[in-house]
């Protein structure tokens, strides 16, 4: 604490960041602070702290900070550190939790509806976003029924053939040049007025179209119509009466119970509401407001910003309302609703933050029991030398020595983190050699410390091999060729689940109770999981090619378009005639020879 006692008589009086160190040199926490001298300071001062702030500070052995020039440069830089280290005691929301918005390409002649989970700055429109029980392929099947927008990605010349959703009355084939681009636009239009929320034409529609087909004895058209007027009548139910139409918001509420806390986000747009969900945090900020204000950013990162959030009166209202304007270009309304509708909607949210939260502790405690306490134990039965903060596991995979691929992935204090998963094919050995496969891909790992792609791939506290004695020597072998120090590396047998280390001629055998071999189990049968993965789609594509180049008139051109589209063989056995036609450079006479071939030979 020497350390820090000279170093904290040194902090400015600036806006910036600080960054937290344990005794070897992890980082632990960062934060931003509008004065770092103050800031940084209230973590060493012997006031009252929430009990997971005392578990940081004890583990302190240093600290950096980063000079901004503003505190919102500050919260900008914050969000950007924690997502590239991780660090143990900041909220960390996994990149997966996104949901699902339709997407209009309005940067085309001919705008497409398609389905992303991406919110980009493109100049396109975003609907949603989509969740509790709204099925958003439903909602682009009724887009398309009633309006005939297409849905395709394919370019617009005018030149193509129709494809079967024209036949059918889906889509107006503006790739075929069967209709103009006001007459489109005008569908455009009614399409987005539908997706803001006004169903009344589309249900008039519908409706219209339905009778038709019943009237022309298509009963089996007719019962989609009325399936999806079913939907809408679902939809319509979601509209909160006694908001504004308008309301485009999210409402978001924050519990603690001090130790650990949970937020609530309802979604409303145009005064449906489309849902919600909630989020456990194990985070170890100083007051409520700057957890909440990290939470906020952290989400917007990956989601799309609304007009208007609706939270509890501690968020930092004018900071976020700067930085999403600085750094979104988008005017956010900040509301801290204390009556009427909006209040009670912050109500609602709020008591369901404080359920999850009240329900989710246990599973909280049994999490750290699987995961962080099990990195502890792990590092005691072992007899590591630091904390195994950051594991990674390798595996290969082929059959009779074809398609060899390896696979790393990567668990920060016990979780996967699946953004720092890699995947390598295996380049300089001939046949079936698990051992040499192993070194190559350890060899272009470890290549990479030291050098400028270590951000990307930073030093791991203990590297897992899927094997034996056999195994761990041949990757030690290359540990001693490239003199790599301070990573500690074992490995675990299937056969026993025994775990052998460098420290010792004897394996070590953890009880099958243990949380510590849980968790070696499941970094294992993940590596393993994501390199067969990896193997059988290598090997599906090689196979699809090797066939498709038996095919008269189907050159590479064609063969990479069909992989694109299918992906695999067993797709393009039962694609259908006019679906192989649809793609890109495939003639129907040349689909139809695709097909031909495919039933007589396979």
């Amino acid at each position: 604490m020497d350390i820090i006692s000279e170093k904290l008589k040194l902090l400015p009086e600036s806006p910036g960041v600080y960054i937290m160190l344990d005794g070897y040199k992890n980082i632990i926490y960062v934060g931003k602070a509008r004065v770092l001298k103050n800031r940084v300071r209230q973590y060493f001062h012997n006031t009252s702290k929430p009990e997971k702030v005392m578990k940081m500070v004890e583990n302190i052995r240093d600290f950096n900070y980063i000079i901004t020039n503003s505190e919102i440069d500050a919260l900008a830089l914050e969000n950007n550190l924690i997502k590239k280290y991780k660090p143990k005691y900041n909220i960390l929301l996994k990149d997966d939790k996104t949901y699902p918005y339709i997407k209009a390409d309005m940067r085309e002649k001919f705008p497409n509806f398609y389905i992303t989970r991406k919110i980009k700055k493109d100049g396109c429109r975003y609907f949603g976003p989509f969740m509790g029980g709204i099925n958003c392929k439903d909602i682009l099947d009724t887009l398309q029924l009633t309006f005939c927008v297409r849905l395709c990605h394919t370019k617009i010349t005018g030149k193509k053939r129709e494809c079967l959703n024209y036949h059918i009355g889906r889509c107006t084939a503006p790739c075929a040049g069967r209709v103009n681009a006001e007459a489109y636009a005008a569908q455009v239009k009614k399409a987005l007025s539908f997706l803001d929320g006004n169903y009344k034409e589309a249900e008039e529609l519908l409706k219209s179209k339905m009778t038709s087909a019943a009237e022309n004895e298509n009963f089996e058209l007719a019962l989609d119509y009325k399936n999806k007027l079913a939907m809408l009548s679902k939809l319509e139910a979601k509209r909160i009466t006694s908001l504004n139409r308008y309301i485009d918001a999210d409402i978001i509420a924050y519990a603690t119970n001090n130790l650990y806390s949970a937020v609530n986000i309802l979604v409303t747009r145009k005064g449906i509401m489309q849902g919600g969900t909630s989020f456990a945090l194990d985070e170890a900020h100083l007051n409520d407001g700057e957890a909440l204000t990290g939470f906020i950013i952290q989400y917007y990162s990956q989601h799309e910003l609304p007009s208007e959030i609706i939270c509890e009166e501690f968020c930092e209202k004018e900071l976020l309302q700067n930085y999403f304007r600085e750094k979104f270009n988008k005017t956010v309304e900040i509301t801290l609703a204390k009556q009427g509708d909006k209040a009670r909607l912050l109500k609602m949210a709020k008591q369901n933050a404080e359920d999850y939260l009240e329900k989710s502790v246990d599973k909280i405690k049994h999490k750290d029991d699987m995961t962080v306490n099990a990195c502890k134990r792990l590092q005691e039965l072992l007899g590591l030398e630091r904390y195994p903060r950051r594991m990674e596991c390798y595996d290969i995979s082929n059959i009779s020595g074809v398609d060899k691929v390896g696979s790393m992935v990567v668990f920060i204090d016990g979780e996967a983190d699946r953004s720092s998963y890699r995947r390598f094919k295996i380049k300089t050995v001939e046949g079936a050699n698990d051992f040499a496969s192993l070194q190559e891909v350890l060899t272009r790992r470890l290549q990479k410390l030291g050098s400028a792609e270590e951000d990307k791939f930073p030093k791991p506290d203990l590297i897992i091999i899927d094997g034996g004695r056999g195994q761990l020597s041949a990757v030690k072998e290359i540990f001693d060729g490239m003199g790599v120090r301070g990573i500690e590396l074992v490995s675990l047998a299937k056969r026993e689940e025994e775990v052998f280390t460098l420290n010792s001629e004897e394996s070590i055998k953890i009880s099958h109770r243990d949380y510590s071999l849980k968790m070696l189990q499941r970094i294992r049968d993940e590596a393993h999981r994501f390199a067969i993965t990896y193997f059988r789609n290598l090997h599906s594509k090689r196979n699809l090619q090797s066939v498709l180049t038996e095919i008269d008139g189907i050159g590479k051109v064609r063969r990479m378009s069909l992989l694109e589209k299918f992906g695999t063989l067993d797709k393009i056995i039962s694609a259908s005639v006019e679906d192989l036609a649809a793609v890109d450079g495939i003639s129907r006479a040349q689909a139809e020879k695709i097909k031909l071939y495919l039933e007589e030979n396979l």
